[in-house]
């Protein structure tokens, strides 16, 4: 049943009708493509600045509240972008949307690897991440797909209504969790109160931030994550590039949902995978940068069949470099060490957002799109020093850090 809540939880986290959507949206209300890029950035700098105190926090407090807290919070945004229909209350939205990631980021990672261990199963982390980010992706997938109906029938308002309930069950499911993890053991205090509290707070924070520091293993694997991780903001973009190519809006969810059934196949193989070597995961990654960059350039409805290829192996790759930055990781403050990765995830992100809001001066979508493919093609070169080795070889690594 653990396994199956957990799966849960993330499952709902992308079953956002308003996805495919909100990029539309803000197009319709006016909002330029530099105007939609300063949103991405305000929304990627909102999980800068809280990234790692919230993973910090994570490891103090109970990890189980925060993923409450965190669904409740996105829900909230997702309600601002309909009720204020501005760039204020676009920019709202994404300030909380921000907070809401930074909350779950890091602390679902290990809450999930931290519950697996206390049951003395954490060889199945790799292929439980991997069906929870697969089943995310077919949720995703089915919201993409409902995003049409529900715009035909009740416009953006109706996709926001069903966006926000799905938050709300996302935090029942939350509610529902175990926390196996006893939140005092973490550090013992014979403080009252408050001060305890900060000082086992301050306590995580320098723990996680100490072991990304000294330990060479984690540290790359930290950055591997963190490059990935802003390779995402490629799909802040599809519906834009998608609508270049003359499709409509209606017909555009349709288009992103093969990216994002890719994205789920690439989940869904990231258990089997764990144990392949770097290369294959490098070549991968190299696959990607070339696939994305020949679909959007092809100017066509017809290169997100690329695309999509592209993304389901980035997926691939991320999953499994996610999965072995656990394993990598000894210490107490492991929300914290991954929270790290996502710290510099969206410093990566804002370079991304605001080459765009930059580059849409003289550059069409499609041009965008390729060119962000060429640090994608260089990362591919850094993954075989970078991804650490399988479980069975992480203890003896780390030894040597």
């Amino acid at each position: 049943m653990l396994s199956v809540r957990i799966v849960a939880f993330e499952a709902l986290q992308d079953f956002i009708p308003l996805y495919p959507l909100y990029q539309l949206l803000f197009a319709d209300h006016g909002l330029s493509p530099a105007q939609i890029s300063t949103l991405f950035v305000i929304w990627s700098a909102t999980g800068f600045v809280l990234e790692v105190p919230s993973g910090a926090w994570a490891d103090a407090y109970s990890r189980r509240k925060l993923l409450i807290l965190g669904a409740l919070l996105s829900g909230v945004g997702y309600a601002a972008w309909i009720m204020l229909p501005s760039f204020a209350g676009f920019a709202l939205g994404f300030v909380l949307w921000g907070t809401s990631s930074a909350l779950i980021s890091g602390t679902y990672e290990a809450f999930v690897y931290d519950e697996l261990a206390a049951r003395d199963r954490t060889e199945h982390y790799p292929t439980l991440l991997g069906r929870a980010r697969s089943a995310s992706f077919v949720m995703n997938l089915a919201a993409t797909a409902l995003a049409t109906p529900l715009f035909n029938l009740g416009g953006y308002a109706l996709a926001g209504v069903v966006s926000v309930l799905s938050c709300v069950v996302q935090a029942g499911v939350a509610w529902s969790l175990p926390e196996a993890r006893p939140v005092e053991e973490a550090r013992e205090s014979d403080e009252p109160g408050a001060r305890a509290a900060f000082g086992n707070y301050l306590h995580m924070l320098r723990s996680g931030v100490a072991e990304v520091l000294t330990s060479r293993l984690v540290r790359r694997s930290v950055a591997l994550v963190a490059l990935l991780g802003g390779f995402l903001a490629f799909d802040e973009y599809f519906p834009l590039l998608a609508r270049e190519t003359g499709a409509a809006t209606s017909v555009i969810p349709l288009l992103i949902a093969g990216t994002v059934a890719a994205q789920a196949l690439g989940s869904a193989l990231a258990g089997p995978a764990y144990k392949w070597p770097a290369a294959v995961f490098a070549a991968a990654l190299g696959a990607t940068a070339v696939l994305i960059a020949t679909g959007s350039l092809s100017r066509s409805a017809w290169g997100f069949l690329p695309i999509a290829l592209g993304y389901g192996l980035m997926q691939l790759v991320i999953v499994v470099s996610e999965s072995r930055l656990q394993d990598a990781i000894t210490g107490p403050a492991r929300a914290t060490v991954t929270s790290v990765s996502g710290l510099f995830a969206e410093v990566s992100a804002i370079a991304v957002y605001g080459g765009f809001a930059l580059g849409s001066v003289w550059f069409t979508m499609s041009v965008l799109v390729a060119a962000l493919t060429i640090p994608v093609l260089l990362t591919a070169f850094v993954v075989p020093f970078a991804l650490p080795s399988p479980r069975s070889s992480v203890s003896a690594e780390a030894s040597d850090t």
